[in-house]
């Protein structure tokens, strides 16, 4: 299983699948980020949080604890 916390700068994946429970699940669906959307990963603070992506056309800060729950795959290229 890879997760958006593994991914590199300047790659792209696919949501496959979002853990965790409740509130903090929701949250992450709140910012747009849900199953079958494609994420790019812009840049990565220099301690390594937070995450830096561009969802759905904005730009969304994430931390790796959050990223962790994020479920992806290498997104098709188009």
């Amino acid at each position: 299983m890879k997760t958006l916390k593994d991914i590199k700068v300047g790659e792209t994946v696919t949501v496959v699948k979002l853990h965790g429970e409740g509130p903090v699940k929701r949250r992450i669906m709140d910012m747009g980020i849900t199953k079958g959307v494609e994420i790019f990963v812009r840049k990565v603070a220099p301690l390594g949080d937070p995450m830096e992506l561009n969802v759905r056309g904005y730009e969304l800060s994430v931390r790796k604890d959050d990223a962790e729950m994020i479920e992806v795959e290498a997104s098709e290229p188009s």
